[in-house]
């Protein structure tokens, strides 16, 4: 059941950062476009710098379902597979323990428990608990920054989905590991 969430959820994000991956090269292009003829958007840069990084966080919580992060592998190519499949089960767990992390920080961060007691009020909120995350627009765009920050979130909720499936071994990448 896990595993299969955590499937769909991986495709979604594939999805999302493909997408973002093709707005980024079309931003790029339109930047090199505009100023070529001296009519440069300075805003493009800044929405092709937050693509670029929501990408890499949906690409990244994504890799762990299918198993394809970045792993120096040269200690546990030696092992033998008993202790590689250990081995594979403890890096899965260290993951789950960084993603539970991320999960708290990102808790703490845009405190929403606190924001929902101030009526969602964000001046009553920043004025109780002194946290501006929510009145910091960006720079070019003028769009919240906590939306922008959100990515947080979306990849540390995907990295604990996908890191508590590949240790219940209902991932393929798993699955693919064990054989």
């Amino acid at each position: 059941m896990i595993g299969r969430i955590s499937a769909r959820w991986a495709r979604i994000e594939l999805a999302l950062a493909a997408a973002l991956a093709v707005s980024i090269t079309c931003l790029i292009l339109l930047n090199v476009v505009t100023r070529s003829i001296g009519a440069a958007l300075y805003w493009v840069d800044e929405l092709a710098i937050y693509a670029m990084a929501w990408m890499t966080f949906l690409g990244a919580s994504a890799a762990l379902h299918f198993g394809h992060n970045v792993a120096v592998t040269i200690l546990t190519d030696s092992l033998i597979p008993v202790l590689r499949r250990i081995t594979a089960k403890l890096v899965d767990l260290i993951v789950l323990v960084f993603a539970l992390c991320m999960i708290w920080f990102c808790w703490r961060w845009f405190s929403p428990y606190q924001l929902a007691l101030h009526g969602f009020d964000t001046e009553a909120f920043q004025g109780a608990v002194f946290n501006f995350i929510y009145a910091e627009p960006t720079t070019t765009l003028g769009i919240p920054k906590y939306w922008v920050w959100m990515v947080m979130w979306a990849f540390a909720l995907g990295a604990t989905l996908h890191s508590v499936a590949n240790l219940l071994g209902q991932n393929a990448a798993a699955t693919d590991q064990d054989t």
